[in-house]
């Protein structure tokens, strides 16, 4: 903008430079849709730990496969996971009534989420406070004020219990200590049900004495017990697009990069444990979700399909096919064989059966930040942290049937361990022939997606012409600059490994006129040496001539 000027001096004018940083999107938050043993249901969660966890979402549970597949996910270098809870549509809150001695003016509070676990919670009050009214001789305590504890049992049977004061809290709305404002704040296990009453609950301090007891009010189970809900069905994970529940809910988070859905229920009736597969119309529903928020989608195998290890590439084989993640979607997919087999805490530290997915995202964000988005997370670098064995133990033979179709092995070698043995999609199949064959480039490609979508939206009403053009050029030719010195593009100099063209050729008149702005961008990349081959040839002895 021009300077209005009106005395003779000398002007001071900021000069914007057009630079507009493109900064590259996080690539491995891993989104985990599943049953948990407690926590908000249909809200997804961001955790940095599995300590998160089980804050939560209640830690392990022998019934909660997603459970281990989050362990799994941090034991092996994972660092972001949102994770969403899912429950059938009968799961209820534990309930506690504290009565206050006025009929009708019971204080009720709830579990903060549905599940089992609201059943090991327990409160008492008491009337110790720290306020009193003033003006008043002699000082006389507020009655609207009172202190709450809240115990919660994590582990039925133990006398181990984490506990939540809450003092000098108030029945009056007007109180900055308003009970269940304090709740919602403040506690990570109850929260007021209904309205608040106008009486504080009766004190359940007992004194005998010089001492005191506390009498604590525990959940009735019976009568207002908490339920986990019944088995989860496909309808339940798959949820409703509207209201945003089951994977949609993962629509109110800002960005996810992978996509686990672990089984939704685990039978340990048996030894090793069996699962229920997946059901097909989970995993296109979930395939669809990914296409559309650029993520990508782990694919686990069906624990059955090593039952007969005889037969186990050919189930794989039939259930890669029975899957019917096909087109071009399944770009965003990827397929792992077989399960793995880990120690259960929870079960004696027994050595059981586990789906992958959770330790291949841990594993993908691993590479992600030790070599960068476009490294294939395969080969001898990509251990499989906490693994005593393999479902089935594979053969180069083998490996090599199942591997042309885009399923991807785990494989054991020796004093290298147990590795990811495979990079590749589900349209990875040699038949396919497509040009998403390997994982490292589609994941490259959305990345690349992601970034200059969300570093481009300053561009969306800017003056449509040439000066405009060459700040769109400098801004996204510095952000792929900045990749291919990193090493994320095939080519020894910059011509050879990327382009960005947005000129008078790719935006003609007609297209200014209409409002449009097209920007091509190309890069080469890198694909990861999955065939190494070796020639060996004898030198034959120096004959003179």
């Amino acid at each position: 903008m021009a300077v209005a000027v009106s005395y003779p001096g000398v002007y001071i004018q900021e000069v914007p430079s057009g630079v507009r940083t493109i900064t590259g999107v996080s690539t491995s938050i891993t989104a985990f849709v599943g049953r948990a043993a407690a926590g908000p249901a249909n809200e997804p969660q961001m955790l940095t730990g599995f300590a998160d966890y089980e804050r939560r979402f209640g830690g392990l549970a022998l019934d909660c496969p997603m459970s281990y597949a989050v362990r799994d996910f941090y034991l092996n270098g994972g660092a972001m996971a949102l994770v969403v809870r899912v429950v059938h549509d009968d799961a209820r809150a534990a309930a506690i009534t504290l009565p206050s001695g006025s009929p009708g003016e019971d204080l009720v509070l709830t579990a903060s989420s549905a599940g089992d676990w609201g059943n090991r919670l327990s409160a008492a009050v008491d009337y110790d406070t720290d306020r009193t009214l003033p003006r008043a001789s002699p000082p006389a305590v507020d009655e609207t004020r009172f202190n709450l504890t809240v115990r919660y049992q994590p582990r039925a049977g133990r006398d181990e219990f984490k506990i939540e004061f809450f003092r000098t809290v108030s029945t009056d709305p007007a109180d900055s200590r308003f009970l269940p404002r304090v709740l919602e704040r403040e506690s990570a296990y109850v929260r007021v049900s209904g309205e608040m009453p106008a009486f504080r609950p009766l004190s359940n301090v007992v004194v005998s004495g010089t001492t005191q007891t506390v009498d604590w009010v525990d959940v009735v189970a019976e009568v207002d017990g908490g339920f986990d809900g019944s088995d989860l069905d496909p309808a339940d994970v798959i949820g409703e697009q509207g209201p945003k529940t089951g994977i949609y809910a993962l629509n109110r988070a800002d960005l996810f990069n992978i996509l686990c859905i672990p089984p939704l229920a685990r039978d340990t009736a048996s030894f090793p444990s069996t699962y229920a597969a997946v059901a097909t119309d989970v995993y296109q529903a979930a395939l669809a979700l990914c296409v559309e928020r650029r993520a990508v989608l782990i694919v686990d195998p069906d624990a059955a399909w090593a039952a007969s290890i005889n037969g186990a590439v050919e189930n794989a084989i039939d259930g890669r096919n029975d899957l019917n993640l096909t087109g071009p979607a399944a770009r965003n997919a990827a397929l792992y064989f077989p399960c793995v087999r880990m120690v259960d805490p929870l079960r004696n530290s027994r050595v059981d059966t586990f789906v992958p997915s959770g330790m291949i995202a841990g594993i993908i964000a691993r590479t992600d930040v030790t070599r960068g988005v476009w490294k294939a997370p395969a080969g001898l670098d990509a251990a499989l942290g906490g693994v005593q064995d393999l479902q089935v133990n594979l053969n180069d033979l083998e490996n090599g049937q199942l591997n042309p179709l885009g399923i991807n092995c785990l494989r054991s070698f020796g004093v290298n361990g147990r590795v990811v043995w495979g990079a590749r999609t589900l349209r990875g199949a040699d038949a396919s022939a497509d040009e998403y064959k390997y994982l490292p480039v589609r994941r490259l490609a959305l990345f690349l997606e992601e970034s200059l979508y969300r570093g481009t939206q300053w561009v969306v009403f800017e003056p449509n012409d040439e000066p405009l053009w060459a700040q769109v050029r400098l801004n996204v030719g510095a952000f792929m600059q900045g990749l291919f010195r990193q090493g994320a593009f095939q080519g020894a100099t910059p011509r050879d490994a990327y382009f960005v063209r947005c000129d008078r050729q790719t935006t003609t008149q007609n297209d200014i006129n209409l409002g449009i702005l097209n920007i091509v961008v190309g890069f080469a990349p890198l694909k990861p040496a999955e065939f190494v081959v070796i020639q060996v040839q004898q030198m034959a002895g120096q004959i003179a001539t």
